[in-house]
């Protein structure tokens, strides 16, 4: 897959399942079928058509990872940790439990760390995050779960590996697997009160370059 490609996740075009990192957020959020409210789908139009440059250079900075190797695999998830880490810590911080009640079945970031550990890593932050406000948790909570709608492309790549240590160690790509919660996500952002769309859209950009910088310090 090194000369493929990976990719991120957030877009409106279906990408082929050698670029599905990258595209699977947006492919996912237009996939999904839509209810008129109050600031919803416009608030998803939004996000998407916002953040669609940083999911691009994301993409293109990730395209050097070979998921069927060792080496590029390890490196993949240790640029996706180093931003999940404390993404998920910020979120912990402003009280993400409050807002999603089902955020133990949603954090990531055990299940990256146990993967890393098959590989005989360890899952580190190595990117600062700011505090989030509650439109900020839902910005970076569309970014994250976003992230996780083209996880079965991904899979699907390192399902061809040769080395048992890799297939062995796919707790972050399937976590999630079977449950609908992204579009669970969906519902909240279409129940929740959004006093401040712009909050939102930036704390989705920012949880965006967190990726970038930890992809580049991989």
């Amino acid at each position: 897959m090194g000369s493929a490609g990976v990719s991120f996740a957030s877009g409106a075009i279906a990408p082929p399942a050698s670029r599905a990192f990258g595209n699977f957020m947006l492919v996912g959020a237009s996939d999904v079928s839509t209810r008129v409210g109050r600031s919803f789908p416009g608030l998803r139009d939004r996000l998407r058509d916002a953040t669609a440059a940083a999911h691009r250079e994301l993409d293109a900075q990730l395209s050097s990872f070979d998921l069927t190797v060792v080496a590029g695999y390890r490196r993949f998830l240790q640029a996706s940790a180093g931003a999940l880490l404390p993404l998920e810590a910020a979120l912990v911080d402003a009280g993400v439990a409050s807002m999603f009640p089902d955020w133990p079945e949603r954090s990531r970031s055990a299940a990256i760390a146990a993967d890393l550990g098959r590989l005989g890593s360890a899952a580190q932050p190595t990117v600062s995050v700011p505090p989030l406000t509650s439109g900020g948790m839902l910005g970076t909570m569309y970014v994250l779960e976003g992230s996780r709608l083209g996880a079965k492309f991904l899979l699907k790549e390192v399902a061809d590996a040769a080395d048992p240590r890799i297939t062995e160690a796919t707790s972050y790509l399937s976590h999630g697997a079977g449950k609908r919660l992204w579009q669970s996500f969906l519902s909240k952002l279409q129940s929740e009160e959004v006093s401040d769309e712009d909050e939102v859209i930036e704390a989705a950009r920012a949880a965006f370059a967190a990726f970038e910088r930890a992809a580049d310090r991989a």
